[in-house]
């Protein structure tokens, strides 16, 4: 009986021993998102990504705080992928030693150079462009960024704060373009233009302009597609169908955009699930759920585009890199207060 009671202690043991490296063995198929983006805004992609590849997508809203969140949480972190509005927060995510590289050929074949990281640290997921809203009376097709900065448009101008992102942005990407005196002097004539004190948000731009306080302003895409949708209610939609909108590009180059983007997170714990998420975000599928659920252009050129931004006409990227513009955000930043921008 004692050799029998020793062997049945001695199985039991045994499965004890291997029950934690089996359950190691067979992880749950799921990764971890960290996002600034609101849940809404990419629910149905993560539907989409769990119902077609049966990885569960856990995510953690964080409005602020995203980097110092992971920091804080160092090697034993959970989170997976890293996504964010702005690509000055995708770079900041990098300089603060929270990414790690990934090489995926998908990725480098379907999104352009500029907008990703060299080294692979983030990719950018979609667009938005640095619009022109014109007054319907006006007969404007083309215009440069630069030219909005000539005398003939004085005191025609409305636009948001110039130290708002989407404006330090554009304004990094005129000194990486022109250098930063060139930018400087810009900004000024940019300033002399203006029909009121910067303020506001980009739809009030449209607002605005219906109500005859200026005759053009810079603002964001999405924003058209957001009012004339009739998302934003009555009034909006009334500003939106109010005014015409084009495409401006710099003098020898293209459209400014701004995106959103995904990283992958240094500790990342189920890093196959996450590049596979991050692939599929770039899919002709789930571009067309971005596209028409948020009014953002796809990052992948196949991807069909929400009829409301089709008809601003062709997107031309400006070649610059996202990274090299990042470099001068701050420098932007303050060239907006030696101006008086804001003032």
């Amino acid at each position: 009986m004692s050799l029998i009671r020793t062997a049945r202690q001695l199985g039991l043991l045994a499965a004890l021993t291997l029950s934690p490296l089996l359950n190691a063995a067979t992880p749950k198929a799921e990764v971890n998102l960290y996002t600034t983006r609101e849940p809404a805004l990419i629910e149905p992609l993560l539907k989409a990504f769990s119902d077609s590849s049966g990885i569960k997508v856990n995510t953690l809203f964080l409005k602020d705080g995203l980097a110092e969140r992971v920091a804080s949480e160092g090697e034993r972190s959970p989170a997976d992928l890293l996504m964010a509005v702005d690509f000055g927060n995708l770079t900041d995510l990098v300089d603060k030693g929270v990414t790690q590289p990934l090489q995926s050929a998908l990725l480098e074949k379907t999104i352009a150079a500029p907008l990703r990281d060299a080294n692979g640290h983030w990719f950018a997921l979609s667009m938005r462009a640095r619009t022109l809203y014109v007054a319907k009376e006006l007969d404007l097709s083309a215009i440069s960024y630069e030219q909005l900065a000539s005398p003939e448009w004085k005191g025609k101008v409305c636009i948001r704060s110039g130290q708002h992102p989407y404006n330090t942005a554009l304004i990094a990407h005129m000194i990486a373009k022109h250098g930063e005196a060139k930018a400087e002097t810009w900004l000024r004539g940019l300033k002399a233009n203006l029909a009121q004190r910067p303020g506001g948000g980009d739809r009030d731009v449209a607002r605005d302009i219906l109500g005859g306080l200026c005759d053009v302003g810079l603002a964001n895409s999405y924003y058209l597609g957001l009012m004339r949708s009739g998302a934003g209610g009555a009034d909006q939609q009334k500003w939106g169908d109010g005014i015409n909108a084009l495409l401006p590009v710099f003098e020898g180059g293209g459209t400014h955009v701004n995106v959103s983007g995904a990283a992958l997170a240094k500790h990342s714990p189920n890093k196959a699930h996450a590049i596979k998420l991050l692939e599929f975000l770039v899919s002709p599928e789930a571009q067309a759920i971005y596209a028409q659920a948020n009014y953002e252009y796809p990052v992948n050129p196949v991807a069909t585009l929400n009829p409301i931004i089709a008809a601003l006409g062709e997107l031309k990227v400006d070649s610059t890199s996202l990274a090299d513009i990042s470099k001068h955000r701050k420098a932007a930043s303050l060239l907006v207060d030696k101006v008086g921008f804001d003032l």
